[in-house]
């Protein structure tokens, strides 16, 4: 997104476009999935006086605006990415830690259970599945 786009965006809302806002955006477009703590410090090599709090409540800003999409990919923060990007379900494994992303075309049995039987649509942007990947698996 442009820097005029998102200017335009808060002035509708009646905010402006800040320097610390344009740095938090342009960093989790960079970063990919971002915590607010990688976030902050992504930001502060370049503005030093940014503070974790202002990344936060921007984050929530940026997400009002449909910027940005979160996950919660471990007990800890969430996990932010650009709105912009496919969406798609998170494979987190429990022992390494890695992320992978898979075609959301993946949970169509149980979205589609869901949505005939509990008319409940599933935001398959936030799903994130938690298990062991190919290289950490128990042995068999």
């Amino acid at each position: 997104m442009s820097a005029t786009s998102l200017a335009a965006m808060l002035r509708e809302r009646g905010l402006r476009l800040t320097p610390q806002r344009q740095l938090i955006l342009e960093a989790v477009h960079e970063l990919g999935h971002a915590t607010p703590e990688s976030v902050h410090n992504a930001v502060r090599e370049r503005a030093a006086g940014v503070n974790i709090t202002t990344v936060y409540r921007t984050l929530e800003l940026l997400e009002e605006l449909g910027l940005v999409n979160h996950t919660h990919l471990s007990h800890g923060s969430p996990t932010y990415h650009a709105a912009g990007e496919d969406q798609h379900v998170h494979l987190v494994c429990r022992s390494c830690g890695s992320i992978a992303e898979v075609d959301p075309a993946v949970m169509e049995p149980v979205t589609g259970l869901l949505l005939r039987e509990r008319e409940f649509r599933v935001d398959v942007g936030h799903v994130s599945l938690f298990g062991l990947c190919g290289n950490c698996k128990e042995p068999e």
